[in-house]
């Protein structure tokens, strides 16, 4: 591995006759082939000296006679004999291996060398050690074991300093080595000769794991306590050298410096620090308050409402209020809305107040005062999220969107940094949602999704509403998809919506078995979710689906509880027609047309408010006649296209499909097919090139009743009989009664045959 000048000195050496006077110095620190290069002289005339430095000044003054000499040593320490006998002589300098210097020594491939490089900075014994590996292994560690224990205790102390990443901090170094700066200069230079440093004076990740392995963990301790104590006397940063510290039992206020400066980033890591500041012992008010807020940040609730309530329960405390806001917060993720709302009026804080306001008119309060906020992002995030809502229950519908996302804007660059009750994106998201605007709620939940806004307590509300708007789009797959990347361990509010999401897929898809099954979970999340303005959504998609499974009673209290609460607030027309429109399809599912037209009623009240409750109100009307059997294609077209408009593209397709079936006029029924396949995003050409069969399903459709359909619908799930009448109150006998009446109706000729038909129809 000589280049060319090196090995020119080499054959010069080698070469070199008896007598002749030559002096070589080969000056490189420990590592860098020193030894390997003397290996190659085989002149016998000539005095080779390795490791020169450490030889005392009288050893080396007695080498001045010598005709041929060479000398290898370190460049530290300077030796005043050493410069004197090198004084005229030929200098062979040594460098590090190049990458392909690593690769061509080892005979490995380019990722193994780089890799080998990257870890040993090209050092040669360095990159002997390690080998061709792509990993570095204990042996490799333990061959540093020699070069460390013979390194006196200064040189010793500046190496684990540097493996805390202090090595470039000189007014550290001088204090933690107790030197002044020239001492420690010298010490570096000492640290540099050993070949363990980079060239800007970082230890090289080889040398830097090797000191960390191989030196005492007492020893280790102790260096990066003084160094945080020492950065954190000078105001300094201290989170990297405290974080390895964590889980060694000491404590302390390094680690409350180190917590603090972790909660924005790493919330969880903040709350790890916390912990371990009190050493196993009971927190200060302070540092439990910190603690609260770093807990619930990192999404763990339960903790940081028990340290909440212990700093509350402290009566002479300063921080009960910091206490106070955490545990709302956290009680507004759990559903407890009121609750939540009472102890942000107790706590007083400008962001309180504003957030109390929220919490207020969600719980059916109209709330008039804005309290004034600090400037700042939060601040003024959180005042424009109070007048956003309380003009969506105004009748401002358009004023409200656009507060709202103006204030999900504000808070964007705070990122996860903010602990909030409810994020402006999930708000912003809920009125578009309720007012036909989903580009907008998409738009803002992208943003909140991509800028992490809310850290870990928000991402899944956020990722939730996703889903749900996908839903609407009767994109049910991806709404699924959405779903299950976000499956865990929910916080009452978002199970609520995650429990609505499963049941509003399943009913979307004709799926029985699966809404059976989801059906006990939406009756829990809904008794451990209170019912507050923020959860109509899901409110109206179990009233749909318990509906479907004939179980309303255990729905209707809740429903009441939701109407009285929009009593309260008048009605806003906003929030209520959404919920109005959900209940309009639970009665005609239940069959209920005197409920569907009171429903229909209500739309109508709004109609004139905004261009949403007007398409909502039309295309009430229009689908109570489609049930009757009163299609008029046009209408419907109308009404379908403008549903799809407003986000609510299954419900349009729905329209279009259940008037083509109910339709006895053929060129209408494949019009309304066209449009209802078009809505739902299918091509309609396909269809165009099978209309006949399009066309058969279509009639062979019509010739079953509703009760057939049903029939049909759980026979295909895979009910026996006996259970198919147990589940529709009728006998076993009167289910084999109507399936053999549709055998006969579409003249199947056999079970599988007429299964395979009934598949085709309730399917399309």
């Amino acid at each position: 591995m000589l280049d060319a000048p090196v090995r020119g000195v080499l054959d010069r050496i080698n070469e070199a006759a008896a007598g002749t006077r030559l002096r070589v110095v080969v000056a490189a620190p420990g590592g860098y082939g020193k030894t390997a290069l003397l290996s190659e002289i085989t002149n016998s005339a000539v005095r080779v000296v390795d490791d020169a430095h450490l030889l005392d000044d009288a050893s080396l003054r007695s080498l001045a006679s010598e005709p041929l000499l060479v000398l290898a040593h370190r460049p530290w320490p300077r030796r005043a004999a050493l410069a004197e006998l090198s004084q005229g002589s030929v200098m062979v300098p040594l460098a590090p291996l190049s990458r392909d210097g690593v690769r061509e020594l080892l005979g490995a491939s380019k990722p193994v060398a780089d890799f080998v490089f990257a870890q040993t900075g090209g050092v040669p014994l360095f990159v002997e050690r390690l080998g061709a590996v792509s990993e570095v292994s204990a042996d490799a560690l333990s061959a540093f074991r020699a070069d460390l224990d013979w390194l006196d205790a200064d040189l010793q102390k500046f190496l684990l300093a540097a493996e805390a990443g202090a090595a470039q901090r000189l007014d550290l170094l001088s204090a933690l080595l107790d030197k002044d700066f020239d001492e420690v200069s010298d010490i570096i230079e000492a640290a540099r000769a050993t070949g363990m440093l980079a060239e800007d004076g970082i230890l090289l990740p080889l040398a830097l794991r090797a000191v960390g392995a191989l030196t005492r963990a007492e020893r280790r301790i102790a260096v990066r306590q003084k160094l945080a104590q020492l950065q954190l006397d000078r105001g300094g940063p201290v989170l990297e050298l405290v974080r390895p510290l964590l889980d060694t039992g000491i404590g302390g206020p390094v680690f409350v410096a180190a917590a603090r400066e972790a909660l924005a980033s790493d919330p969880a890591l903040a709350a790890r620090l916390f912990k371990a500041s009190t050493g196993g012992g009971t927190p200060s008010a302070e540092t439990a308050a910190s603690w609260a807020t770093a807990s619930a940040m990192a999404g763990d609730l339960d903790g940081a409402l028990r340290l909440a309530d212990q700093v509350i329960s402290d009566a002479d405390s300063p921080h009960r209020r910091t206490a106070a806001e955490v545990a709302a917060v956290a009680l507004a993720h759990r559903g407890q809305l009121a609750r939540s709302t009472e102890l942000f009026r107790w706590a007083a804080t400008p962001y309180a107040a504003a957030f109390a306001g929220i919490g207020l008119i969600g719980t059916g309060h109209v709330f008039e005062e804005t309290p004034p906020q600090p400037p700042t992002m939060l601040g003024g995030a959180a005042s424009l999220m109070l007048q956003g809502v309380r003009q969506s229950v105004a009748g401002g519908e358009t004023a409200a969107l656009s507060t709202l996302v103006r204030a999900s804007s504000m808070l964007e660059p705070a990122g996860g940094a903010v602990l909030l009750p409810d994020s402006p994106a999930a708000l912003a998201a809920l009125v578009a949602v309720h007012c036909g605007e989903p580009n907008v709620a998409e738009s803002v939940l992208d943003r909140a999704v991509e800028t992490g806004t809310g850290g870990v307590l928000m991402s899944v509300r956020h990722r939730l509403l996703q889903a749900w708007l996908h839903m609407l789009r009767g994109n049910l797959a991806v709404a699924r998809e959405t779903l299950m990347s976000v499956r865990g361990a929910f916080e009452p509010r978002d199970w609520i919506f995650a429990v609505a999401l499963e049941v509003g897929v399943a009913r979307r898809n004709s799926d029985l078995a699966t809404l059976r099954r989801t059906w006990e979970q939406a009756c829990e999340a809904v008794l451990r979710h209170p019912v507050d303005l923020f959860s109509l959504l899901p409110l109206g998609e179990f009233a749909a689906a318990a509906a479907r499974l004939r179980d309303k009673e255990r729905l209707a209290p809740h429903l009441a509880q939701a109407a009285a609460l929009l009593r309260s607030l008048g009605n806003p027309p906003m929030w209520a027609t959404q919920l109005h429109w959900s209940l309009l399809h639970a009665a005609i599912i239940d069959e209920n047309s005197a409920a569907a037209e009171e429903h229909a009623a209500a739309l109508a009240v709004h109609r004139e408010r905004s261009r949403y409750c007007a398409i909502l109100s039309a295309a009430a009307e229009c689908w109570l006649d489609v049930v009757a059997g009163d299609v008029d294609a046009d209408r419907v077209e109308e009404a379908a296209r403008s549903l799809h408009a407003v986000g609510l593209w299954w419900d349009a397709s729905r329209l279009a499909g259940q008037a083509a079936i109910r339709t006895s006029d053929r060129q209408a029924m494949v019009r309304l097919l066209d449009c209802a396949r078009l809505l739902q995003g299918r091509p309609v050409s396909a269809r165009r090139a099978a209309e006949a069969d399009v066309v058969a399903v279509a009639e062979d459709a019509g010739k079953l009743s509703d009760r057939e359909r049903e029939v049909a619908q759980l026979v295909l799930e895979g009910m026996t009989y006996r259970q198919v009448g147990d589940r529709l109150f009728i006998s076993a006998k009167t289910v084999e009664h109507h399936m053999a009446r549709m055998r006969q109706r579409l003249g199947s000729t056999s079970r599988s045959d007429l299964l395979g038909q009934l598949r085709h129809i309730v399917g399309s």
